[in-house]
């Protein structure tokens, strides 16, 4: 398995200002970085994914959908922008060198009708997740969504809710994430769950309950490790973790407070997974 560390730590949008940071995480021992891709274009991305390859560090990627971009939408015409979106980030991901993008990639985050999800939405987001893996799969690109929790999604909450999803496209290029957070949430077992995704798992967060330091809240540790292991996970556990750095960002996510100094959640986070893995 490969570790990794989310820079939404410290940043929506990664550029030279932030080159300290990877340096300090190349340093520590992390195998690679993740980044949420909100903005710029294949020149920025293409740049900043040759600094990460000089370094020997690989790279993962989060992205969202917003409003006027849900798949999931009724209005075909918003269905398509949110298609454009997801091809936009292909395309910068593959300047990136980007491994895989994931996300909830299959809705708009924070959306909600007020009503439980229908047939048709699920059908309307398959269907455009299936094109959007076809135009991955031209890039060498994994795509993965996420589940969130029910207070932020309520098209795909758990993983049984996942693997329909991603059964539905049924394309090799289209995979499923894991998260800790969500799942403390709303799955009865993180080892269950774990199970119920594995055949079709290629991402894991590692994030606490709060989004603080791993290991210092309520999430099922043990259980986590132990099935990861138990299921033959190999691809990247990355840490997730949130800060009131990047106010506006903060505020979209609901973060109204820091939960754990910056340099800890990476210093001890990592030496945390490395002792829950026996690494």
């Amino acid at each position: 398995m490969k570790i990794g560390m989310n820079l939404l730590l410290w940043t929506n949008h990664v550029t030279e200002e932030h080159y300290p940071i990877i340096d300090s995480l190349k340093e520590t021992g992390y195998d690679g970085i993740e980044l949420y891709m909100g903005e710029g274009d294949v020149a920025h991305y293409s740049k900043l994914g040759n600094h990460l390859s000089q370094l020997g560090l690989g790279v993962t990627t989060v992205t969202g959908l917003g409003p006027e971009e849900n798949i999931a939408s009724p209005d075909a015409k918003i269905r398509q922008a949110g298609l454009d979106r997801l091809k936009w980030a292909i395309d910068n991901g593959e300047a990136l060198k980007t491994e895989n993008i994931c996300g909830p990639l299959h809705s708009s985050f924070a959306h909600f009708t007020r009503q439980p999800p229908t047939m048709e939405e699920r059908q309307w987001s398959a269907e455009m997740l299936r094109k959007a893996a076809e135009y991955a799969a031209e890039a060498d690109i994994m795509l993965a969504p996420e589940a969130l929790n029910r207070f932020e999604c309520y098209l795909y909450n758990t993983m049984e809710d996942l693997r329909t999803l991603v059964e539905a496209v049924d394309h090799p290029n289209l995979g499923a994430m894991y998260d800790t957070h969500h799942s403390n949430i709303e799955e009865k077992s993180q080892s269950k769950a774990l199970k119920t995704i594995a055949p079709h798992l290629k991402h894991v967060h590692i994030s606490e309950n709060d989004r603080g330091t791993p290991g210092s809240g309520q999430v099922q540790w043990e259980d986590v490790f132990t099935t990861l292991k138990e299921i033959k996970y190999d691809g990247w556990l990355t840490i997730e973790a949130f800060s009131t750095i990047i106010p506006e960002f903060a505020n979209a996510i609901n973060v109204w407070r820091d939960y754990s100094p910056s340099e800890e959640i990476y210093t001890k986070g990592l030496a945390f997974i490395k002792e829950g893995l026996g690494i």
